[in-house]
């Protein structure tokens, strides 16, 4: 029979790939405002080419977070209060990314719009950056105790192996988010995109490598799942290579999709080496949370995924009409402000 515990842990790594694969353009092109705009309107197209699609990618953390809150409340508790202070700070970036995105349209003042970007800017930097340390944290292994508190200092999660990890997908929503720019403008904009695409790919490939060999050194997720996570890394280097060929070759749609298959196998690789644990525990292999230690009662777990089944349809029908619908390329004659 198959375990709800498993289903929810299946449920949850995807709601967090979702986040990580949808969101990621979203810190990618927040990201690009300062980096790629030459001018007041480029920022506004590249804003635009996102406005019908951030708020509701944000959902998709929220639900992985509410997920984790009843189907593993220990994984959740554990969590939210050993990176207190990160997640208070992601928390914090994404408010104010929010204002930003809101109130430059709306406040014609250079002083204010110039603060609007900088908002903007760390509102799409610092969540990817910190949530790379948070789940490489998960791999490392922390000093959680037999009552399930985690009591980590600074260096426990900020080392070199963790900073790596949250450069790695800082870089990663980076490109991701300029090949969804060559997606969504035209003209100039968009040949700039691709090339600064192109440039920071071997960056991204030498992040990826470096955290890859790293987390074998490191962690222990190759000797549990060596097998499978030797395919999904051989099928990330695939991914990798036919990206840069199709950004090379103009063909943007596909360059995406590659983009994403390594986000999506990025993450996905986590969440399998880290079955059936979800949190490891430096003092003691046997303080590490688990699937079956973290979870809910199994009539919770009952309920949940009745709930979930019923819902989920219309929640993905919707979204995947927003994208249909709003579809077409921003161009600087006819783009909206959101």
């Amino acid at each position: 029979m198959f375990e709800l515990n498993v289903l929810w842990f299946i449920l949850v790594a995807v709601l967090f790939i979702g986040f990580f694969f949808l969101e990621g353009f979203d810190f990618g092109v927040g990201m690009s405002t300062k980096l790629l705009a030459k001018n007041d309107l480029e920022k506004r197209i590249l804003i635009n080419s996102i406005g019908p699609y951030w708020d509701a990618n944000e959902v998709w953390l929220i639900t992985a977070g509410g997920a984790m809150f009843a189907a593993f409340p220990h994984w959740y508790a554990t969590m939210f209060s050993g990176f207190y202070t990160p997640l208070v700070v992601v928390l914090l970036a994404l408010i104010v990314r929010a204002t930003g995105f809101e109130f430059r349209a709306k406040d014609s003042h250079p002083t204010w719009k110039k603060a609007w970007d900088v908002c903007i800017f760390l509102g799409s930097f610092l969540p990817p950056l910190l949530f790379g340390v948070v789940f490489a944290c998960f791999m490392q292994g922390l000093p959680i105790d037999e009552n399930m508190e985690l009591k980590a200092g600074f260096f426990d999660i900020v080392n070199y192996y963790t900073l790596t990890g949250g450069l790695t997908v800082l870089v990663l929503c980076l490109v991701h988010g300029l090949v969804f720019t060559t997606l969504r403008t035209v003209g100039d904009l968009r040949e700039r995109a691709r090339n600064l695409a192109q440039k920071l790919l071997p960056l991204l490939g030498i992040l990826l490598t470096l955290f890859s060999a790293l987390t074998y050194i490191k962690t222990d997720i190759f000797q549990e799942r060596g097998l499978i996570l030797s395919f999904i890394f051989s099928l990330g280097v695939i991914a990798f290579v036919v990206g840069g060929f199709f950004i090379s070759r103009k063909m943007d749609g596909w360059a995406f999709g590659m983009t994403g298959a390594v986000i999506a196998l990025s993450f996905a690789s986590i969440f399998i080496g880290l079955f059936p644990r979800v949190m490891v525990s430096s003092i003691n292999d046997a303080f590490s949370l688990t699937i079956h230690n973290a979870a809910s009662g199994h009539y919770s777990l009952k309920v949940m995924t009745i709930v979930a089944l019923t819902l989920l349809p219309f929640v993905l029908g919707y979204q995947i009409w927003s994208y249909i619908v709003f579809r077409k390329r921003i161009t600087e004659k006819s783009h909206l402000e959101y």
